[in-house]
């Protein structure tokens, strides 16, 4: 899922210093699960707008903000409003931006990465959605996000004891953990196969990325 924090309440009242009537929009998916911009966190920002007493703050949730069709509760509200606070991610906020181009649209949150819930309150990043996905080489566990220098063909010189010498007390050498899986499994021979450099037209470097399934395009 998308990991997300909230901004700084300073920050988030400096976008609005000239808004008045501000709709504070909430989306109930990753967001709502990492704590950052569920209903109750839209409820309780827009408590703390009205009680700034600057702003009358209006909050609603929608299932999601990243698609267009869960948008329609929203029109009414946002024609009365000077402002939009949104509480999703980066897609989100672009999304909403996109549908009302007369509104001004402001994040609310911090997009941090895409990510696992690994205990209560604590989440760590495993995908940076490269577009060229490797896992089925390496045990399930990928060496672009879990290796602190994305190395490819096993670890460098700094891997000490199963840990990273980028932070030796809080991150695990990605390739150590490749090697003990593969071990388990009985395949640590694959290891010996050189991976050929990636391919970055895949990756952002090749611009803003789309996708077009062509069996479902055009059905609507």
């Amino acid at each position: 899922m998308i990991v997300a924090e909230q901004k700084p309440i300073d920050e988030i009242k400096g976008y609005l210093q000239d808004c008045r009537n501000v709709l504070v929009l909430g989306c109930g998916t990753c967001v709502t699960v990492c704590l950052a911009g569920g209903e109750r966190e839209a409820a309780t920002l827009a408590s703390i707008l009205r009680l700034g007493g600057k702003q009358q703050a209006k909050e609603l949730t929608i299932e999601r903000q990243c698609d267009a069709e869960f948008f329609e509760p929203v029109k009414a509200v946002a024609e009365k409003c000077d402002a939009i606070l949104s509480l999703a991610c980066g897609i989100g906020v672009q999304m909403c931006a996109r549908l009302f181009p007369e509104k001004q649209v402001y994040p609310a949150l911090n997009t941090k990465f895409m990510g696992t819930n690994e205990a209560a309150g604590q989440w760590a990043e495993n995908c940076l959605a490269c577009g060229d996905c490797k896992l089925g080489l390496f045990g399930g566990i990928c060496p672009v996000t879990r290796c602190s220098k994305s190395l490819a063909n096993g670890p460098c010189g700094g891997s000490e004891d199963g840990k990273c010498e980028v932070d030796p007390d809080n991150i695990e050498c990605g390739w150590q953990l490749i090697h003990d899986r593969l071990k388990a499994l009985g395949k640590l021979a694959d290891l010996n196969a050189i991976t050929a450099p990636r391919d970055w037209s895949k990756t952002h470097s090749g611009g803003p990325r789309k996708l077009l399934r062509e069996d479902v395009a055009g059905l609507e």
